[in-house]
């Protein structure tokens, strides 16, 4: 059975398909989509970015209630949070800033990433998909903040790119954890069930010595 380092378990399961539900759909939205007007672009970026905040808020919250690791997912909150606000405030007119930005949002997703990857657990599947996630990321991240003479739909594409990846990566991620919890679930009630053995033969052999 695959063995997870539970001290660094940031989300649960289930919110890393909301995550690349989410992430999946703006991916193929932003590459296959028509995004000429930086507004608009603008606009939608930032939906998205607070849309994946509020999905990571209630992933903090969750934690919290479990009491493990809650403030993963309030650092992941909080780069969504920030970078959209970011964006509504200081890049609806400026495309420089809306470029910076994306890019450094970019770079510090794919660096969170690398960083779960090699904390959040020992398995080597997980960390294959969160570091190759987080390393696309950087990549992305650098190109997007060198395509300042690029058209919007340009640098746009390479972001959904991204986001396609970070969709594509967390839904693989969820399923191979879910299978990794119910793996741990059987373990443990096979577990319980030898305990529970232990015990009975146990008491048995005290009740015969008393007899």
């Amino acid at each position: 059975m695959a063995h997870i380092n539970r001290r660094f378990i940031d989300k649960h399961w289930f919110v890393f398909i909301i995550r690349g539900i989410l992430a999946g759909c703006f991916g193929l939205m932003a590459l296959f989509g028509v995004m000429d007007d930086f507004e608009m672009v603008i606009s939608v970026v930032a939906i998205f970015l607070l849309l994946m905040g509020i999905v990571d808020s209630v992933s903090a919250l969750y934690a919290s209630v479990k009491k493990h690791c809650w403030i993963n997912s309030v650092i992941d909150a909080l780069v969504d949070i920030v970078a959209a606000m970011g964006l509504l405030f200081f890049a609806k007119n400026n495309i420089v800033a809306g470029l910076i930005i994306i890019a450094i949002y970019t770079i510090v997703s794919g660096m969170i990433d690398i960083f779960h990857g090699f904390l959040s657990t020992v398995d080597p599947t997980d960390r294959f998909i969160r570091v190759l996630a987080g390393v696309l990321g950087c990549v992305m991240g650098v190109v997007i903040i060198n395509a300042g003479n690029f058209e919007i739909s340009t640098f746009m594409r390479f972001f959904g790119a991204y986001m396609l990846i970070v969709g594509v990566t967390s839904m693989i991620y969820s399923v191979h954890n879910r299978a990794q919890n119910i793996e741990d679930m059987i373990a443990r009630s096979e577990a319980a069930k030898k305990r529970k053995k232990s015990v009975k033969k146990s008491v048995k052999k005290v009740a015969k010595k008393k007899k």
